[in-house]
């Protein structure tokens, strides 16, 4: 299939509408009334040290990077699927690569089974939306 084809059969709203609730998910997810003192904690982070990185290029290009993911999750996805497709292949996805190559890049690390969880977690659900919302909108 041509890139140009596959540009074409894109829904563009569905990978926008996608890319900003995942990244809602991640502000919940990574919050205080969730995992974020333990995210920080694993990582070694405090509330001085994450103040001070540049917000704009952290925020903005963490955006930028999801819209990237659901764009591909889009092609991945075609014009067929619906919002079942979606979950499953969304799932499948954060499962079986994100989550799996943290998982290998964590161990080698020798990061924490709990810093896993929270950041392959993350994903897990992350794409599982994206998916449907995309999925729903073929």
């Amino acid at each position: 299939m041509e890139t140009g084809h596959l540009i074409g059969a894109v829904n563009w709203l569905a990978v926008a509408s996608a890319s900003v609730v995942a990244f809602m998910i991640g502000g919940l997810w990574y919050s205080p009334k969730l995992f974020g003192q333990i995210w920080m904690q694993e990582v070694g982070l405090t509330e001085e040290s994450a103040a001070e990185g540049n917000t704009s290029l952290i925020f903005g290009g963490s955006f930028v990077l999801i819209f990237i993911a659901a764009t591909m999750l889009s092609f991945v996805l075609g014009s067929e699927s619906n919002y079942l497709i979606g979950v499953h292949t969304g799932f499948m996805i954060g499962c079986g690569w994100v989550a799996t190559a943290y998982g290998v890049t964590y161990l080698f690390e020798r990061r924490s089974l709990r810093l896993f969880l929270i950041n392959g977690g993350y994903n897990v659900i992350f794409f599982s939306v994206m998916g449907a919302i995309i999925g729903a909108w073929q």
